[in-house]
């Protein structure tokens, strides 16, 4: 990164000439991939490639894709006429902070569907051209979208300070279905989403081998905490399908998270299952287009119907409740043969969820220890001098902004909050989602999570804090080189990693380690007293 010498282009806004250097685009979906998800035009090309053989009659797609798009979605057609380019957003992208190219401004990047949307669906554009603002549709436009549409997160901090409203992730999101409709997308969101659809997982690991992770940690607690730990698979008539990203159960730090949720659920008894069908709660649909969301989302519901429970809870993951919150409740709800989510401990009963019958893991917990339901031992944690991360779906799209912190200052004795621009509705993305977390474009991945890694930096020096928690499988992946980079010496954890440290487990005997094998300094019997030195 140090030697990357990164130089803007000296050319007017309009002029589509982009330039694939290693390190800035992601690899292209396979044919095979496309083949599997029924996708049009399945072949092999590169982003560097000049001929990426479009269908002979590309421009008649995007035209009448565009045409439908507006007549269906009304916020676009709103978003597309009511941009003043005032420039409030100019400087809220990550990716602008970082990168320093004008065409990651959000105003820019929306830009590129708005010039041809005007050239071709306005009278203004019509008559006055380029002169309106109107582009023509050109093969280098194309590879234009391609470069910027997959250099956005999608995580939406822009809109936040749009004075009028327009949300250019959702500018993104159709740009991107353009794209697919010429079988112009990435590696890293078809394989994931074909992986789901044959095992049910992005990684598309099978049935036999989820039920073995699950397992394993069940094994691994054992050992931790000398408590052996239930883990029902597939058990129809629970009260409870309890659904995580599949990172959860095979990636670190992600798996210490894991432990987290399987003590917590030992503890309070709960009466749920896994479910080897709906294992993955990741929706990688989100980054493809509605229809692939939709057809995702659907495996929840449709488990939860066959197993017969009553509602559902969700693990710590970003583009789940960012798809649960905004879209599951028109895409496949409602939910009807589920009832209002009531928990079973204290009584208390979720009306935020009485439509999509789905909570939130963090409001499940959150609400535990506000009746104290758990018995906890903060100092558990007395190593970790934590941060917390908003993740941006389950924050800026979801709200869940005080749970977290709530769980946090509840399990942990040490936390220091990010400067204030930085976190809760304006939290910087960790710029790596919406599939764009892969090696090939790591370069623009450490680009895009400058600004993300400048406040872990802060707390950092200023605190020596030395872990970020976040609730994203995404964040958990991608944040770690990040700060490996940027921030050395910082780890990242989950919130409910936290949890299990901290959690007290009737005829357990002493706690030596923590969830990460890390053994404590000073140990005393904590069993009766509920206490750890």
């Amino acid at each position: 990164m140090a030697r990357v010498q990164f130089q803007p282009r000296q050319t007017g806004w309009m002029d589509p000439a982009v330039e694939f250097r290693k390190g800035t685009w992601n690899y292209a979906a396979v044919p095979d991939t496309l083949k599997y998800l029924d996708l049009p035009n399945p072949r092999r090309w590169s982003p560097p490639d000049e001929d990426w053989h479009l269908p002979d009659n590309w421009q008649e797609i995007i035209y009448e894709g565009l045409r439908d798009r507006l007549k269906k979605y009304r916020s676009l057609q709103i978003f597309m006429d009511i941009c003043v380019r005032c420039g409030a957003c100019a400087d809220k992208c990550h990716y602008f902070i970082g990168s320093g190219d004008p065409k990651n401004m959000p105003v820019l990047r929306a830009e590129l569907l708005r010039s041809v949307y005007r050239e071709n669906f306005t009278a203004f554009g019509k008559v006055l051209g380029k002169i309106g603002g109107g582009r023509k549709l050109s093969r280098q436009l194309i590879k234009e979208w391609f470069f910027y549409f997959f250099q956005c997160t999608e995580c939406r901090r822009c809109s936040v300070f749009c004075p009028y409203g327009i949300d250019t992730a959702e500018i993104t999101m159709m740009g991107r279905e353009l794209l697919n409709s010429l079988g112009v997308s990435i590696e890293w969101v078809n394989t994931p989403l074909a992986n789901c659809y044959r095992t049910g997982n992005h990684l598309g690991i099978q049935p036999h081998g989820f039920a073995d992770s699950i397992q394993f940690a069940v094994d691994e607690l054992e050992e931790i905490t000398g408590v052996r730990v239930n883990t029902p698979i597939n058990r129809k008539g629970a009260e409870v399908l309890f659904v995580a990203p599949s990172a959860d159960y095979f990636a670190s730090p992600h798996y210490y998270t894991l432990l987290g949720y399987l003590l917590l659920f030992h503890a309070t008894g709960i009466d749920y299952t896994w479910s080897s069908y709906a294992s993955e709660g990741g929706n990688f649909g989100l980054f493809h287009s509605s229809e692939m969301m939709k057809r995702l989302n659907s495996k929840i519901y449709m488990e939860a119907k066959r197993l017969g429970v009553k509602f559902i809870i969700g693990g710590e993951c970003g583009h789940m409740w960012r798809v649960l919150h905004q879209y599951m409740d028109t895409m496949n709800g409602p939910a009807d043969f589920l009832e209002v989510p009531v928990s079973p401990i204290t009584g208390t009963r979720f009306e935020n969820a009485r439509s999509t019958k789905m909570i939130h893991i963090s409001e499940f917990t959150s609400d535990l220890i506000y009746h104290s339901k758990l018995r906890l031992d903060p100092s558990r944690n007395d190593h970790w001098r934590t941060t917390y991360h908003d993740s941006c779906n389950p924050a800026r799209a979801m709200g869940l902004l005080e749970e977290p912190r709530y769980i946090i200052k509840n399990v942990c004795r040490n936390f220091v909050e990010m400067p204030e621009n930085t976190i809760r509705e304006q939290t910087f993305c960790c710029g790596s989602g919406s599939g764009l977390g892969t090696d090939e474009n790591m370069e623009m991945r450490l680009r895009g999570g400058l600004p993300r890694a400048n406040a872990v930096k802060y707390v950092k020096e200023h605190n020596d804090v030395n872990i970020l928690l976040c609730m994203c499988a995404i964040d958990k992946a991608t944040l770690p080189p990040l700060l490996q980079y940027w921030v050395p010496d910082v780890e990242v954890g989950g919130v409910h990693e936290m949890v299990g440290n901290a959690l007290i487990l009737d005829g357990e005997p002493v706690r030596k380690t923590d969830l990460r094998g890390t053994p404590y300094p000073e140990v005393v019997e904590v069993g009766k007293e509920g206490a750890h030195a």
